[in-house]
Parts: structure tokens; sequence; C-alpha cells
């Protein structure tokens, strides 16, 4: 991306390699990746930068989309683990989850099947933006730095939070015992790496009005950085 600072540029972990990736690359308008552990709140800084009028995309999202049924990405991973297909066709994402979370490889091997096709859908949604005019975007992905995807940004947000308000979020909105909830956080990228390699962050104590203060500082920080 011409616009990326050198900066930015020497953070980058490994170079990019599929075409995909290259074509993402050659956008001009700002790319700002958000990121955040599990119950983190990303989410929930999205909103409040999408209330504020600035383009967010859900990489999440489109990670449901490029699987539903007949796109190449479901039939690659129907013919590679038929099991985790419900009776109605539709892939049982936990089922999936169950078993790829459970093994690197398999985990490597879901992510090439999909990574690509997530990365398409942006590079078509971005371009819509940028055809509007739009100077800057906003791209919330849960897992960017455990695809290594932050050289496609001029920087990542990460949203940080205390391990206990995660654990009280994953029982609360999530059902989870506590067992389970400290498991999914011990199974997380450690959250000092995921700093390391952020260009800016925000830290949710879970005060609404506290955390969009925060959200309007950063911001105005990014759009002075980035």
């Amino acid at each position: 991306m011409a616009s990326l600072s050198s900066r930015a540029c020497a953070r980058r972990p490994r170079p990019p390699k599929p075409s995909s990736l290259a074509r993402l690359l050659s956008f001009p308008m700002k790319l700002i990746g958000l990121t955040g552990g599990i119950a983190s709140g990303k989410s929930t800084v999205a909103a409040m930068l999408s209330r504020a009028g600035v383009p967010v995309l859900d990489a999440d999202k489109l990670s449901r989309k490029v699987v539903e049924p007949g796109k190449p990405a479901y039939r690659e991973i129907a013919a590679r683990w038929p099991e985790v297909l419900r009776p109605d066709g539709a892939i049982d994402r936990s089922k999936l989850g169950g078993i790829v979370f459970a093994d690197r490889a398999q985990l490597r091997e879901l992510s090439a099947m999909v990574i690509p096709r997530i990365v398409d859908e942006l590079r078509r949604e971005i371009g819509a933006l940028e055809a509007r005019g739009e100077p800057i975007c906003v791209v919330e992905a849960a897992t960017l730095f455990e695809e290594n995807l932050e050289h496609l940004f001029n920087g990542v947000l990460l949203v940080r939070a205390p391990p206990e308000l995660q654990v009280r979020r994953l029982i609360e909105r999530n059902g989870y015992s506590e067992e389970h909830a400290r498991q999914r956080l011990a199974a997380q990228m450690p959250l000092e790496e995921k700093v390391r390699r952020s260009r800016w962050s925000v830290e949710n104590a879970g005060q609404v009005g506290e955390l969009e203060q925060r959200v309007r500082e950063v911001w105005e920080r990014i759009l002075r950085e980035a």
C-alpha cells in the first residue's frame, strides 16, 4: 500500500504472499485494523466508531458469508470435514471450531480455505467505499494477528480489557462456566504479543462513558498518525 509509512512497513512480520493480499494493498485509502481478545469489547469500539460516521467492515461477518452453502470455501470444508455439516447442509461452526482449534495443522488448513476469500470480500467492499470518496476505513477482525494480517493495514488498534472482566463477560454473555471461560482466555495469543504488534491501543475497563472518551482520543491520534 503506497500510503504505508516506513514505520508501519517496519512492523510487518512477513511479506504478503497471496495475490488477493497484494490487490488489497493497492488501495490508497487508509486501512485501520481493529482487534482484541475474546470479550475485550472490540465490537463495542467498532460500534462507537460506526456511530461516529467511520466506515467499519466486519471480517468475522464476512467469514460467515464465504462459507455459505454453494460457496467455494463451503465445498472445500464440506469435503475435508463432512462431520461438521448440519442436517440442513449448513456448517456447524461450533463443531468445526472444536476440531480445528485443537489441532494447529487443521487450523492452518481451514485458514488457507477461508482467509483468501475473506480478503477478496474485503477488497470489494473497500473498493466500494473508496469509490464513494471515503478516506479511511476500519476492519474489525478477531484473529488479525493470529492470521498475520497486520501488514494489510496502516496500523492496528488493539482493544484491551482486564482478564477478570473478560471472564465475567464470557460467563454472562456466552453462558460459559468459569473454568471454560478461563480456558478460552488461556488459549489466546498473549496480550503482550498483541500490544507489541499494535500501533495503538485502548483500555476497556467496562465503563461505557469512559470507553467512549478513550475511543475519541485514540481516533484523533489515528487520524494524525496513520
